[in-house]
């Protein structure tokens, strides 16, 4: 469910878009990092420039649990030490892939039971903890050359309907565990998930392996970088749908071209105060892309009370999109449903046009 915030104001313009005014107040803001290497972290908390712009802005750190090495452990105790709250974002190894999956629950699982041992013998202290369930695209990607096994496994994915319904229960299962150890838990989620939602498909999930699961604080991961065409018309389309918005990404090569590489700053700027409509929480993908293109300071004097607007081509193809979307997971959803209907009218059809032939 969003999290509204009343005092914002929206203005329709149909020759320029729509103009959304700021809150006023900045929202709590979460900072990914952590997932480049041991050292670059080192590095950047090294900074006492990061750490105060972090204080000044009371944000939150979600640190990628890559390892449980002693390393990783100093800078969540160094985060502790300076008052700074930290999110253990839990992924796997690199073998199996990093992201949580339908596939993995035994290996969360496993995983989660080693973070807790690590955790407690180094004395570390979280505010939350984020399961980041994601498409393992690297498993398909290996059955791209073999396009019949490629065929033959999304095919049994759709049909195993099973497999989906056994991995949300035990994922459902490894929450209330997490929450019974007194930490809250934060589930990042795909942009398709409200779409998949409104329309009752579990479709991309059995084709994909993610999951339709909740924790405290759901975060829907709206990145305008993979879709700078639509830009911020995604979070104005997704963002009533959800409880948290994730945006980024911050990070990356600056010089890929006009369609790909990190926000630049008009762009990050925009999509927080279009973001913070919808909700108070708000993610940054990633922290380290923020100190690089010197975010940070600018975001400590960041006037909230600023507006943006959304281009009508923008909110026009984020429609569209959605609307495609939306058709498609219901057709395909509803395929065996439609088929039958199908079936019977053809039938109907054939037996009224028997009994006429009979009568004449």
């Amino acid at each position: 469910m969003a999290v509204l915030v009343p005092s914002l104001a929206v203005a329709a313009d149909d020759s320029q878009g729509i103009r959304i005014q700021g809150p006023g107040v900045p929202p709590h803001l979460g900072f990914a990092c952590c997932d480049h290497g041991i050292e670059e972290a080192h590095n950047l908390f090294a900074d006492p420039a990061v750490i105060s712009a972090l204080q000044n802005l009371h944000a939150e750190v979600t640190i990628a649990i890559l390892d449980f090495s002693p390393q990783r452990a100093d800078i969540v105790r160094r985060l502790n030490q300076q008052g700074i709250p930290v999110v253990a974002w839990i992924m796997l190894s690199k073998e199996q892939g990093y992201y949580l999956n339908a596939d993995d629950a035994p290996e969360a699982a496993a995983r989660i039971s080693d973070f807790e041992q690590w955790t407690s013998a180094q004395a570390l202290h979280w505010a939350a903890i984020g399961l980041d369930i994601e498409p393992n695209f690297s498993r398909l990607a290996e059955l791209r050359s073999h396009r019949w096994r490629l065929a033959t496994t999304l095919l049994g994915r759709i049909l195993d309907g099973g497999r989906i319904l056994h991995a949300q229960k035990a994922y459902s299962a490894l929450i209330g565990q997490i929450q019974s150890r007194g930490y809250p838990v934060q589930i990042y989620e795909m942009p398709y998930v409200p779409a998949e939602r409104s329309v009752r498909s579990s479709l991309p999930d059995r084709l994909l392996g993610t999951l339709n699961v909740h924790g405290n604080e759901d975060y829907l991961m709206l990145y305008t970088s993979y879709a700078r065409a639509i830009g911020a018309g995604m979070i104005w389309s997704l963002g009533p749908h959800a409880q948290g918005i994730g945006i980024g990404v911050t990070d990356g090569d600056a010089t890929a071209g006009s369609g790909s590489g990190p926000l630049d700053w008009t762009e990050f700027s925009r999509d927080l105060i279009v973001a913070s409509h919808f909700t108070t929480r708000i993610g940054v993908y990633d922290l380290e892309g923020c100190v690089r293109q010197g975010f940070l300071p600018r975001l400590t004097a960041m006037d909230w009370s600023q507006s943006v607007v959304i281009p009508t081509a923008s909110i026009r193809r984020a429609e569209r999109v959605g609307f495609v979307v939306r058709c498609v997971l219901w057709l395909a959803s509803n395929s065996l449903w439609l088929l039958a209907l199908g079936l019977l009218l053809i039938a109907w059809l054939m037996w009224r046009r028997r009994n006429r032939l009979n009568a004449s």
